[in-house]
């Protein structure tokens, strides 16, 4: 029995470090294609790479979630560096460029769980966690820069006597809310693709 246990535990394992290496290394390829990991948009980049971190999350759980954006983060924080744009200085800050990454994972796990427990539907709770999961990125990292660099995000935007606020909530509408619709769709139909396939 305890051999049996060990057993299991050690293929559970396995199994999760496969899906760790597997989203990670689509990650790490995301993010060295132009306009496809990071999409330019004016002073920005918009982003579909937080769609493996809640695919992992979904199907493996939250640390699985928050290591795959962990890497996610450090992909940004050296996109950063070595592909600078307008608003690049602000994301050589891990607490900007690698933390909301991280509680990407851990914030879809948990609606996708919560939503399952009331509607037993593996779309709509996708739908939801990637919309959520996405999300929390761009809350997270958008609430980071008006924490710590309100004054310089107006500075590198030239907009001085400006609201940070506004033009903040301005990045969510036009960039925030289509890269949510997206991931929930995407999420949503990819979950259920690899929940069916495990029950086989």
């Amino acid at each position: 029995m305890i051999n049996t246990r060990a057993s299991a535990q050690r293929r559970l394992n396995v199994r999760r470090m496969t899906i760790i290496g597997v989203l990670s290394a689509i990650s790490i390829m995301m993010s060295m294609l132009p306009f496809i990991g990071y999409i330019p948009i004016g002073p920005i980049k918009a982003t579909i790479m937080h769609i493996p971190v809640i695919i992992g999350a979904i199907i493996e759980g939250p640390v699985v979630g928050a290591t795959i954006g962990l890497i996610f983060g450090l992909t940004s924080l050296w996109n950063a560096i070595t592909q600078p744009v307008l608003l690049s200085p602000l994301f050589i800050n891990p607490l900007v460029s690698v933390l909301p990454r991280i509680l990407i994972g851990i914030v879809a796990y948990y609606v996708y769980q919560g939503v399952y427990k009331v509607s037993k539907k593996v779309y709509a709770s996708g739908f939801v966690a990637g919309i959520m999961g996405s999300l929390a990125n761009t809350a997270g990292v958008l609430g980071m820069i008006y924490i710590l660099y309100a004054d310089k995000y107006l500075a590198l935007m030239e907009q001085q006597g400006s609201s940070a606020g506004k033009l903040l909530f301005g990045v969510v509408l036009t960039s925030g809310v289509p890269e949510a619709l997206i991931a929930g769709l995407i999420v949503s139909a990819v979950s259920v693709a690899l929940i069916r396939k495990g029950k086989k």
